[in-house]
């Protein structure tokens, strides 16, 4: 009787404990996700193409049109430009932006800015989203140059390491699994839902990340570059297959405008996404390396 009533107690007691277990929240993670070279020069990108846009635009604003083939100038159709012009209606000035023939008033914004020193200013982008915010031609385009073979270098180095580290095969290669047509709908119906993954999909980068960190890595910022270089007369006469490759100077200047909005939009989704999944936690994690894996809900 002792015996069996020992057990009993014992039985009790330990369903007792795998209640509680169960009823406790599930105890969260810290993996150390990104290594110090990755978190430089992650940090180094960003403000590279933050001060390229800028001072880029400095540039643009001098003669705001786009063209195709090797010519363009005042007077020749144009693929997209940015402007102003009288309103026929009220007798005012308007910013205008054409592209592709499509035109679309942008005043306050393109074409036509305000700021409290000068009032109303025809510009084609407006004095804050510019670097000098100036009109300063010279210094624009050192600021441009400079932040550019900067960030060639910086890329240099995140590149080397990631090869020898084997982050670029183990980090940013999609799995087999990932690239499974029913995976990456799966994947694309999550980020459709703002799902924030959790648990052991937390790990490791999902597979649309993985492929727009390859396409901004292997496509975006190579052609960045080398339509940057094809406007440069000095490196066309040592490489006029450049011209061949992007169809003229105007083209590599117009491809290198549309690489830089495409460049902008990665960086826009990519801090979205960051603010979904925990904004401290990301920003820690690309700080110290420290990543804290959520538990699944309902494990």
């Amino acid at each position: 009787m002792w015996t069996l009533s020992s057990k009993q107690s014992k039985a009790e007691a330990a369903g007792a404990a795998n209640q509680a277990a169960a009823a406790a929240p599930p105890a969260r993670e810290v993996i150390y996700r990104h290594a110090l070279a990755v978190r430089l020069t992650h940090w180094i990108n960003a403000l590279c193409l933050a001060l390229l846009l800028m001072s880029g635009l400095q540039i643009l604003n001098y003669h705001p049109a786009l063209y195709w083939g090797n010519y363009g100038y005042r007077g020749v159709p144009s693929v997209a430009s940015i402007g102003s012009e009288i309103d026929p209606a009220s007798g005012a000035p308007v910013g205008v932006t054409r592209i592709a023939g499509a035109r679309f008033v942008t005043t306050g914004v393109l074409g036509i800015s305000y700021d409290a020193e000068h009032g109303m200013v025809r510009r084609a982008f407006p004095a804050w989203l510019t670097l000098p915010g100036e009109p300063n031609l010279a210094l624009a385009r050192d600021w441009h140059f400079l932040m550019a073979w900067l960030l060639v270098l910086n890329g240099a180095v995140y590149l080397v390491f990631s090869l020898l580290s084997g982050h670029l095969r183990h980090d940013l290669a999609p799995a087999a699994d990932q690239l499974r047509p029913r995976h990456v709908l799966s994947d694309i119906w999550d980020h459709i839902r703002l799902r924030v993954p959790r648990g052991e999909a937390a790990r490791r980068y999902n597979v649309l990340q993985k492929l727009a960190y390859l396409t901004v890595i292997f496509l975006l910022l190579p052609t960045m570059v080398l339509s940057g270089l094809t406007m440069s007369p000095a490196v066309t006469a040592a490489l006029p297959a450049l011209f061949d490759l992007f169809g003229g100077r105007q083209s590599a200047r117009t491809i290198h405008f549309v690489v830089a909005n495409l460049l902008v939009l990665f960086v826009l989704v990519h801090v979205f996404e960051a603010v979904l999944a925990g904004l401290f936690n990301g920003m820690r994690s690309m700080i110290t390396g420290r990543y804290v894996i959520k538990p699944q809900v309902g494990s």
